[in-house]
């Protein structure tokens, strides 16, 4: 990994946890998570827009496959790597880890980290993100609305609605797209993992958004249907 980059990374774990610190000031009277989502939240937006400048061709996003990362695609997934640590270890001082989260976090680190190591598949990597991270504003809205008290609300459900509309279409429809030229492809085995591995986890996250979707949907129409 070059020094700029790495340097980068450290920069960037500094800066996620001292966003979080000023939040925690900010808001001082929301919780940890509310303080942790506004981190999130402004990583998703931050990532999305560093991986949209660094594609190098809108008409094969994830070309050229297999090939050595530019600086641009270096430097977005610096960023998202220290975001991952960062929230790693932010997630721990909670005390409420989530198994799925937690294997996701990890297979992020390993992957992106070996992608830098490499000095390759940044095509791939920074389309996957892309992907993670469009549906994310979303999924941060809808939690920061509960706790603004918005819960059981139109408001919450249209935002419940867009991060599974939005999910569905990234994760399932262009994650699998990715995950399978990422195998074809002649990538570090471990490359090839992380890919796999993400993708399961978000089929796992799909199934459990799917369920939430309905439970929701069913609970605003049996009161209507009793009445």
């Amino acid at each position: 990994m070059e020094d700029h980059i790495l340097n980068l990374v450290v920069l960037g774990v500094i800066s996620w946890s001292t966003t979080f610190v000023l939040a925690r000031k900010i808001f001082r009277k929301r919780s940890f998570e509310f303080c942790n989502r506004i981190v999130s939240m402004i990583h998703a937006t931050l990532a999305v827009i560093l991986a949209s400048l660094s594609v190098q061709d809108w008409r094969c996003p994830v070309c050229p496959l297999a090939s050595k990362s530019s600086t641009k695609q270096m430097e977005t997934l610096a960023v998202t790597l220290s975001y991952m640590i960062y929230d790693l270890v932010c997630c721990l001082f909670d005390k409420r880890v989530k198994l799925d989260n937690a294997i996701h976090h990890l297979v992020s680190i390993v992957g992106i980290g070996a992608s830098l190591a490499y000095k390759k598949c940044g095509s791939e990597i920074v389309a996957a993100l892309w992907i993670s991270e469009i549906s994310s504003p979303f999924l941060h809205m809808r939690e920061l609305l509960k706790e603004f008290g918005y819960k059981d609300t139109d408001l919450n459900l249209a935002a419940d609605i867009l991060f599974a509309v939005t999910f569905t279409f990234a994760r399932m429809g262009g994650g699998p797209y990715v995950t399978y030229v990422t195998l074809a492809a002649s990538n570090p085995f471990v490359i090839k993992v992380m890919a796999l591995g993400l993708q399961l986890v978000s089929a796992f996250w799909f199934y459990k958004i799917a369920a939430m979707v309905k439970y929701k949907l069913t609970k605003r129409t049996i009161p209507k249907n009793v009445a």
